[in-house]
Order: C-alpha cells, then sequence, then structure tokens
C-alpha cells in the first residue's frame, strides 16, 4: 500500500510540475495572454489611425477647399492675384526671392 501512495504522489508531483512549468502550461498561457492584449492594444490603435485617413481621404475626394488648404498649408502654394509676404524674425536672413516664372 505504501509503494501505491508514493507512485502516485510522484505522478501527482510530475502533473503539478507540468501544470506549471512544462510546455503549454501555467507560464506559456499566461505569456500567451499577455501578447494577445498586447496585440490588441495595438490593433485598436492602428484601427483608429485607420479611421482618421479613411475620414481625410474621403474629405479630400469630397471638398475642392480640402485640397486647397493642404496645398496652402503643405506645399505653400498662393492663388493667382495674391499676394505672399513671409515674415522674417530679427537676427534671420531672409530665403532668397522668387521671380515670376519661380526661379531665382
Amino acid at each position: 500500500m505504501r509503494v501505491l501512495i508514493v507512485v502516485l504522489l510522484l505522478v501527482l508531483a510530475l502533473l503539478q510540475f507540468k501544470l506549471w512549468f512544462g510546455e503549454g502550461g501555467y507560464r506559456d498561457i499566461a505569456s500567451l495572454q499577455a501578447r494577445v492584449e498586447a496585440q490588441t492594444a495595438e490593433n485598436e490603435m492602428l484601427g483608429a489611425r485607420n479611421e482618421e485617413l479613411r475620414a481625410e481621404v474621403d474629405d479630400l475626394r469630397e471638398r475642392l477647399e480640402a485640397i486647397e488648404e493642404r496645398a496652402r498649408s503643405e506645399l505653400g502654394l498662393i492663388r493667382d492675384g495674391e499676394t505672399f509676404y513671409q515674415v522674417v524674425p530679427e537676427g534671420e536672413s531672409a530665403p532668397p526671392a522668387l521671380d515670376e516664372d519661380g526661379g531665382a
């Protein structure tokens, strides 16, 4: 009877060891859950970014004003008949002026 109890205790210890430290055990599951949570958070962030970009694309497709605004702010373009003034803070040198055809 003692041999049976010892064998059963050894089997129990082996199963517990596998449960906690073996492949597919508690540690592996905990690390996988952490990776899933991190990936879910990243997916949500990227989904929000995609929605912002989709809204911007829709805005550019539908509104001429959005295209003009972007051309003015990012490319520094002006309309025909407008005059461009650049204010240079004291102590800085102004860039060379451009003539009518865009050359220096």
